[in-house]
Formats: structure tokens, sequence, C-alpha cells
């Protein structure tokens, strides 16, 4: 039995004991997966029920990763229930020594917001739980707590769409002993103590090229900022999605300045020490990683001499326009004469 397979066996036990079912969805390709396993299992099975689609929108992003969320939230309106978020929660920074935390949307700083409030979206005021000092993490807590009594369910389930692969943190939640939390004895789904709420991991076992595998077979739409992420070189494990300033996304935060320029151009003056940090992370990088931080994705016929040619070889974008300069011989030329 294959992992697509184990989760539809796992689909149909969270869809048999729980009334109220969403989905966390970021715009990533585990979350754009993981919602597209919910749709098309309610669309063949005939169900005549709805789920959630929680998002939390954090104002600075890829405007491929927007455009991505705007299409996805506008489609399947028959089974879906959007919660988009653009609420001032504190958001954790790595850019700054002086300034561990930073806030989307925050009003007192509207003029220099990356980007307009989408339609329909919900914000602060739609949450009386909201308070100036919660920090991201504790309004997806609240948001759980505050849907639960709000649809009066008796069982809710949190779909998220982690995958063991990624981190020992993530193997743990689901491997652990210790996990005494454990619903119905599924080591996949997580209770919540003293409430009828559960947060599950469907796609726990699945692997990246699995994830690539089903948008292939299954002609799912996803985020096409990847196929970016893929012609700048970035490794297929190292492609993610995230809040940028955050620790396990601060190590690509100079990509922003080669795949999106125009968001990058906002971002510097919206959250201090962005700019600075990734003109670091440029200057320290090794010869491939320091291709990252200049566009491959530049019209042909760019100078690339500045460029380690170490580096160009190893890059096959850049192999495949011709770009690369012929190799030096160096030995000849010391003794000199004329390097090949």
């Amino acid at each position: 039995m294959n992992v697509y397979e184990r989760t539809q066996q796992r689909l149909k036990t969270v869809f048999e004991l729980f009334d109220d079912i969403y989905v966390s969805f970021s715009g990533g390709k585990d979350s754009g997966v993981l919602l597209n396993l919910c749709i098309d299992y309610i669309r063949r099975h005939h169900l005549k029920r709805r789920i959630g689609v929680f998002h939390m929108d954090y104002e600075i992003q890829y405007r491929d990763t927007v455009d991505y969320v705007d299409r996805t939230l506008a489609a399947n309106p028959d089974i879906l229930d959007v919660y988009r978020v653009c609420v001032p929660f504190k958001v954790q920074t790595c850019t700054s020594m002086f300034r561990h935390y930073w806030r989307p949307w925050e009003e007192s700083k509207r003029e220099l917001w990356v980007r307009e409030m989408p339609a329909g979206c919900l914000t602060h005021r739609d949450f009386p739980f909201f308070r100036d000092d919660m920090w991201d993490y504790e309004f997806q807590n609240c948001f759980a707590e505050w849907l639960h009594a709000r649809n009066r369910a008796a069982r809710t389930c949190c779909l998220i769409g982690i995958r063991t692969q990624e981190s020992f943190n993530r193997w743990r939640t689901i491997y652990s002993d210790r996990n005494h939390h454990r619903f119905a004895g599924k080591r996949w789904i997580r209770q919540w103590v003293g409430g009828g709420i559960c947060n599950a991991y469907p796609l726990y076992d699945w692997l990246t090229t699995d994830i690539w595998t089903a948008n292939g077979r299954f002609g799912w739409p996803y985020n096409h900022l990847y196929d970016l992420f893929y012609m700048a070189g970035v490794p297929l494990e190292s492609q993610r999605v995230a809040s940028p300033f955050i620790s396990q996304a601060i190590s690509s935060l100079h990509l922003y300045k080669a795949i999106d320029p125009d968001t990058w151009g906002r971002m510097i003056g919206r959250v201090n020490g962005a700019r600075r940090l990734a003109i670091g992370q440029a200057a320290e990088r090794d010869d491939l990683g320091r291709l990252h931080a200049l566009p491959a994705l530049d019209a042909p016929g760019t100078d690339t001499e500045q460029l380690p040619r170490k580096a160009l070889r190893k890059h096959p974008f850049l192999a495949r326009e011709g770009r690369v300069p012929p190799r030096r011989n160096h030995r000849k030329a010391a003794k000199g004469g004329n390097p090949d």
C-alpha cells in the first residue's frame, strides 16, 4: 500500500470521527496537496458537508504565493469555508538584535504595508480573544477553540500538512513514546487536553518526491514559486514557503531579491535589519550559494565573469544557456603561454 492509499484511509477516519474539520493552509506544497486531497475525497464520495480553510496571511510573501492563495481560496466555494486571517499578532524575526518580533498588518504602519489587505479577510476585530501581546502560534490555538465553540461542534479536527522527513521535531511529534495524547490510538492524531479538539497529520509519512508526484499525476494546482526556486538552483528539499523572517526561513531571505525584486524593495523598508542580513548572507555563502544571491533568472547575455567558474559549471541553468566561461589552463598561463 502506497502513501496515497494510506492517506485515503486516514481521511476516511477523520471524516467519520469529526463533525468539524478545517485545513491549515499556508500556500506551500504540503498544505496545498493536503487541501486537494480533502476536496477530492469529498467530491469522490459525494459527502454533503463543508470543510474550513484556515490561512494566516503574514503580509510579506512572494507574489506567486499570494496569487496561488487567492486562486485556491476562491475555488470550490460550495464546500470550502474560508478563514483568511490578517491580524497584527507578534511574529518572530531574526533580522535585528534590538527587536525580536514584528507585526504584519500593524495599523500604525499602514503606509509601510507591502500590499493592501485582501478583500473578505478577517481582522482582529472579528476575534474577541485577540490581545496585543499575542504571538502567531498562540493565535492558532485560540482560533481552534473559537471555531470549535462558534460551530458548536462535538469534535473539531485541524488537518496539518507536516511531514516527518522535514525535521526531527516533526518526527518526534508522530513517533515519540511520550505522545500520551493520541486520539483513538492513532499516532497521527493528537488530542488537546481537556477539549474535543485534535490536530491530525495525514501526510506525516510522505516524502518530498511523493508531494510532487501527486501534483503531477492528478494535475492539481500548485504554487508556481517552486518553479522559480528550481530555476534559481535551490535544492528540492530546501524549497519552503514560510514567513520570511523566522529562523527556519532566514537562510533563504536573499532569494527575494532575485525572484521577487518588487516585494524585496518594499520589505526592506518594512522590517528592520532585513536588507543588512540578506547582504551578510550573500557575503558568507559558498560558491554555489553565492550564485543564489544573484538572479539566475536574468536575460541571456548577462555578464557572469564576476562569478566563480566552479560555481557556474555546477549551475544547470547557466550551463543550458551556454553562459559558462571556458575552463582556463592555469598551468600553461603560469609558464607565460596563452591560456586555453
